[in-house]
């Protein structure tokens, strides 16, 4: 028996239990309680900071949306033990909120399954039994909304979309759960304020590292869909209008060849317009959530990005690196090697080796991800890197630019030429075809499309 059919079978029942709301003058903190019983009792919570004239108290349409983000936060306590049924004990959920979760969870958790060796599927991993209500007297509030939330991660996709928005004159604030350094230096070097940072407090709770350390099931999760969640309470509590993510086409691409698995689900378009639809339908707070880099592929950023150099010195990207302090690129994994091939033909040698600290491209430890992102593996890094296709473009560009200068390749870029991979003459054409794509699969206000297209215009 598999460790996922004996934990299924130890644990059938997985509990959410209960969502709890304490409001100060100036925050909202959410706790929940989920529950395996007879095995481990979770109780993660987040605080959000408020305007001290905003209450939630006696507002159903908070309350939703605090519901919704412990179904966001409980599948990460869940998956442990995958228990064949979840029995949620607060809020509501209509069928088609349950097929709605369903959904998120099953090709949310593609590389959770994929990686621990599970074969299920959608119709019988998890049945979701909603036992729970919403308190009667809760009445819907509508509040007057304008300006736009930017979640910012540190990386070079946000800091492009802040840039942009603010340099055309766009109202803007910065969200981020938890604080790090990059996140901070790339609001300061935006030009704006301090307080135009909206920092969210994440406690999860590290019994489920008990669990995993003992044996239990551990893997990726759909992360960006409690960025979805918590980053829409931040804008409802703050007023503002819109929720811009930094999602670009690229983390549509599968991570898997020929299969339906993907690292970066969550931030995929498919997702952006399934939480669209549920804010519209189930939520109703009158955020609009969408990607402002949607239409964009990392290439696109990337040549985007390097023209605004204040931020080279500051941005972050990498996940290991952001658990110290201050964050890093730590010049081991594929997340790190990924930007700087993306920017390896827009940047000289020695501007790379400046962002990075060291000289990825003749790091022969980088020889295995380098295939990976190339396409020559069966599959990429399960990390949130660009597709294949731009991957192969920088390379080819940057060995272009490499030979004409007459500067010698790199490690990784001869290996590149050994197996055959680069041929010039497609070049070009290619470059071309990406630096004026724009992929119309996108839910960008007209507004927001124009100012897109206008940079775009600009820089590409």
């Amino acid at each position: 028996m598999s460790k996922f059919e004996r934990f299924r079978s130890e644990a059938p029942v997985f509990l959410y239990r209960s969502y709890n709301i304490n409001e100060t003058a100036d925050s909202v903190e959410v706790s929940f309680s989920f529950s395996i019983p007879e095995l481990m009792d979770f109780s993660p919570s987040w605080v959000f900071s408020k305007p001290a004239d905003v209450s939630v108290k006696g507002d159903l349409t908070f309350e939703r949306m605090a519901f919704s983000l412990g179904m966001a936060e409980a599948v990460s306590y869940w998956k442990a033990v995958c228990s064949p049924e979840m029995r949620v004990e607060c809020g509501e959920l209509s069928t088609e909120q349950i097929s709605w979760w369903k959904k998120l969870y099953y090709l949310g958790l593609g590389e959770f399954f994929y990686v621990n060796g599970i074969s299920t599927d959608m119709d019988s991993f998890v049945n979701i039994v909603p036992t729970g209500s919403f308190d009667s007297s809760l009445t819907e509030n509508k509040r007057e909304l304008n300006g736009c939330l930017v979640p910012i991660g540190g990386g070079k996709d946000s800091a492009l979309t802040i840039e942009t928005l603010t340099q055309a004159g766009m109202k803007c604030r910065c969200y981020a759960i938890n604080k790090r350094c990059s996140i901070s230096a790339t609001v300061e070097a935006a030009g704006l304020p301090e307080d135009a940072l909206i920092i969210s407090q994440r406690k999860f709770d590290r019994s489920l590292i008990e669990l995993n350390n003992k044996g239990y099931l551990n893997g990726h999760t759909p992360f960006s869909s409690i960025v979805a969640f918590s980053a829409e309470i931040t804008a409802y509590l703050n007023g503002l209008k819109y929720v811009v993510l930094s999602n670009e086409s690229s983390a549509n691409e599968s991570t898997v060849a020929g299969q339906d698995v993907n690292h970066q689900y969550s931030k995929s378009f498919e997702f952006e317009r399934d939480f669209h639809e549920y804010e519209e339908k189930f939520l109703k707070s009158g955020v609009y959530y969408f990607s402002f880099l949607r239409p964009l592929s990392e290439f696109q950023i990337a040549k985007m990005f390097v023209s605004h150099e204040k931020y080279l010195p500051v941005f972050r990207s990498c996940n290991l690196g952001s658990k110290v302090s201050p964050d890093i690129w730590c010049g081991e994994c594929p997340k790190c090697l990924f930007v700087c091939l993306i920017l390896s033909p827009f940047l000289s040698p020695s501007k790379l080796r400046s962002v990075f600290g060291k000289d990825l491209l003749n790091d022969s430890a980088m020889m295995d991800y380098f295939i990976e992102l190339i396409g020559q593996s069966v599959h990429k890094p399960f990390e949130c890197v660009g597709s294949i296709d731009e991957v192969n473009l920088a390379v080819s560009l940057a060995i272009e630019k490499y030979e004409a200068n007459d500067v010698p390749l790199p490690l990784l870029f001869e290996e590149y030429k050994n197996r055959g991979l680069y041929h010039p003459e497609e070049t070009d054409r290619i470059n071309s075809e990406y630096c004026h794509g724009f992929n119309n699969d996108n839910l960008l206000p007209d507004t927001f499309k124009q100012i897109l297209l206008k940079e775009m215009e600009r820089l590409l």
